[in-house]
């Protein structure tokens, strides 16, 4: 009986909010006055019938509203702050993870709800899916992060990623609160970041890149003007004067791509102080080494196991640009563009802690990069390793004191 009537009264609202031209996922208010007037015009025809009124008012008009609105059965997990990803593997095989740690859900769906889901989201953000394009990657209106992969790339279902950015972090302060640093590594990255160092984060998938960036960004400047290149918009960087740029995939005529390295040489025209880039992956690391090594500080993230493999990789990826970049150009332009690497790790509780802070002398021996710990992780304590970083000038000119912020 109750599923008739959810069934009833979610076919009521949909057919006002066609009548109506609502947009339910602009205007969920309008959404949640026609779920109420629909659940009151059942209750009057019931009690005229004799028969019983909705019980449970709350219940049913949420389902409803998630229904007509919002995502049906994943929107409570959408909702739910603690949860960062939701993941379909087949109908019957919907997961999620919370603060790192992945747990199957009971959410049971059939092949069409996952494909009008999908349908439904990719409206909102304007893309399309289709078996000429079986990838798809978009940015929905809430900041949310989509991916879709469909058969024959797939083996049999539609595999559905929904990541979402959760700013547990706008400054190193809130860093030190979630145990990611300590307070000592913290001041430091802090006035490291003041003092225009550029800051390579790296990490694993779901380490915390993204947040830490975001996060050591806050304490950029507010005078700075800064920049920001992503594939798809993540970071909302606490400063004043910011311009962000995404990447836009082709259109199904194969026109219109606007690539990540286009957006880092456009963002050198747009007069910035600093630029920071969302995760460097390919060839665009070729032009972010030439901005920096223009004299422009910079932040990004890379994916790597360890500070010293992140190093490696920035001397690898701008090898992908074309045949005629060469080693003997990209790893002095690494040496003399990355100051700090902060590496980032998931533990196997979900916490994530930063492991190791870098610092890059710039000086480069038999083609390998001199790095030498500032901060390092022994007995699952982030402690002062014996390294310093580069430019202590820099620090001087802002008036900071390097020798007491790195005083064990």
């Amino acid at each position: 009986m109750g599923g008739d009537v959810r069934a009833r009264i979610e076919e009521v609202v949909r057919a006002r909010v066609r009548d109506s031209g609502i947009d339910p996922a602009r205007d969920a208010g309008a959404v949640h006055a026609l779920v109420a007037a629909a659940i009151d015009d059942h209750d009057e025809r019931a009690l005229l019938g004799g028969a019983a009124p909705v019980r449970d008012r709350d219940s049913l008009a949420r389902s409803v509203v998630d229904s007509v609105a919002g995502l049906g059965p994943l929107q409570p997990l959408l909702d739910d702050p603690e949860i960062e990803e939701i993941w379909i593997n087949s109908p019957h095989e919907v997961y999620v993870a919370r603060r790192g740690v992945s747990e199957l859900t009971s959410v049971m769906l059939t092949a069409d709800d996952v494909r009008a889901l999908v349908e439904r989201m990719l409206a909102a953000a304007g893309r399309r899916l289709d078996l000429s394009s079986p990838f798809v990657d978009a940015a929905l209106p809430g900041g949310e992060r989509l991916h879709v992969a469909i058969p024959d790339v797939t083996r049999r279902h539609w595999a559905v990623n929904l990541r979402k950015y959760i700013a547990r972090a706008s400054d190193v302060g809130d860093l030190v609160a979630l145990g990611t640093l300590t307070p000592a590594a913290a001041r430091f990255l802090e006035a490291a970041v003041a003092a225009g160092l550029t800051v390579l984060v790296s990490g694993g998938t779901q380490a915390g890149k993204t947040t830490t960036l975001g996060a050591l960004a806050g304490a950029i400047p507010a005078r700075e003007r800064v920049v920001t290149c992503e594939e798809v918009f993540e970071l909302t960087l606490p400063v004043r004067d910011v311009v962000a740029l995404q990447c836009r995939q082709p259109s199904l005529e194969g026109t219109g791509e606007i690539t990540l390295r286009r957006l880092v040489k456009e963002a050198l025209r747009m007069r910035p102080d600093r630029i920071v880039v969302g995760e460097v992956r390919e060839a665009e690391a070729l032009d972010l080494l030439i901005a920096l090594n223009a004299g422009l500080p910079g932040m990004c993230t890379v994916h790597a196991n360890s500070a010293r493999d992140a190093l490696a990789k920035m001397c690898t990826l701008p090898l992908l640009a074309g045949d005629n970049v060469s080693d003997r150009f990209v790893v002095p332009a690494v040496a003399s563009a990355i100051d700090l690497v902060v590496h980032v790790d998931l533990e196997p509780g979900g916490a994530r802690r930063v492991r190791e802070v870098a610092g890059v002398s710039g000086r480069v021996e038999g083609g390998v990069i001199e790095m030498s710990d500032i901060f390092t992780r022994r007995d699952g304590a982030l402690i002062r390793g014996g390294g310093f970083p580069p430019h202590p000038e820099r620090f001087a000119g802002r008036g900071l004191p390097l020798r007491d912020l790195l005083a064990a």
